[in-house]
């Protein structure tokens, strides 16, 4: 298997050179993890698909789906794709490396396990800062537009925040120097958790089912429906630093309100 993994990546190698891999190979994997998973939330609500597991009733309409996509590829193309050619030599600076041998599976998994709690940690003070009146005002409020999220609302936002924000995806990279391979595999779980986080739908197979301390889509449409000064809910991927900080509480509140209700109709 390993010999097979050598061989593929020397393919991958050989056709292509590091700094192409690191900028628009990097940027064409993004763009397929992060459409590929937006795009089914997109379809099942323009089509009132799964309709009892849409998290809230109402529905954006297709022209208001439209200008987010049509944005994105914008800010996509013109914000992140820059961004990747730029800082470049910075990763090549921190140890970024594209050659064999591969990383064994365990140094991948605990580097984007390192990644997923380093990023969570930065994000959440990020974006707390950003729901001051000034930052959210002038910044975040363009996130908001959609307060009704579909998975490709999950990167909707001002060019500041994506700058200011994107710090923390890259922060745990920067820190350890990966392995290409590595940094796509972190790139591709990073996108797929926020798309899932930004969903709209709360389906039985949800990994906040499953997996401890993780927040997912309830967890962040919460932060979506209600007044930015009432969000709450700043972390990216867990709970337990809203929970730390008491930014949870109206969150907590309100699910314990929905779920005594519930009761109530059974």
């Amino acid at each position: 298997m390993a010999s097979a993994l050598d061989s593929a990546w020397q393919v991958v190698t050989g056709n292509f050179s590091e700094f192409q891999l690191a900028t628009v190979i990097t940027f064409l994997i993004h763009e397929s993890a992060f459409f590929l998973s937006g795009l089914p939330s997109l379809l099942f609500e323009r089509f009132g698909l799964f309709a009892k597991y849409k998290i809230q009733k109402k529905s954006n309409t297709s022209a208001y789906q439209m200008r987010c996509v049509l944005r994105l590829i914008l800010y996509h193309v013109c914000v992140n794709l820059p961004i990747m050619i730029f800082s470049y030599p910075a990763f090549k600076f921190m140890g970024l490396r594209s050659t064999l041998p591969l990383p064994h599976w365990t140094v991948v998994v605990s580097q984007v396990v390192f990644y997923f709690v380093l990023e969570d940690f930065i994000f959440y003070w990020g974006h707390r800062a950003l729901h001051t009146k000034w930052l959210y005002k002038h910044v975040h409020s363009v996130h908001h537009e959609y307060a009704t999220p579909f998975g490709l609302a999950s990167e909707y936002a001002h060019p500041a925040e994506i700058l200011f924000l994107g710090f923390a995806t890259v922060a745990g990279p920067a820190i350890t120097g990966p392995h290409m391979l590595t940094l796509w595999i972190w790139i591709v779980l990073r996108v797929v958790e926020t798309v899932e986080a930004h969903s709209g739908y709360h389906f039985p197979w949800s990994p906040s089912n499953f997996l401890p301390l993780y927040g997912g889509s309830e967890f962040h449409d919460y932060h979506h429906r209600v007044l930015y000064t009432k969000s709450g809910n700043y972390a990216s991927t867990f709970v337990y630093m809203d929970w730390l900080f008491g930014t949870d509480k109206d969150y907590r509140k309100a699910k314990a309100i929905e779920e005594k209700e519930g009761k109530k109709k059974l």
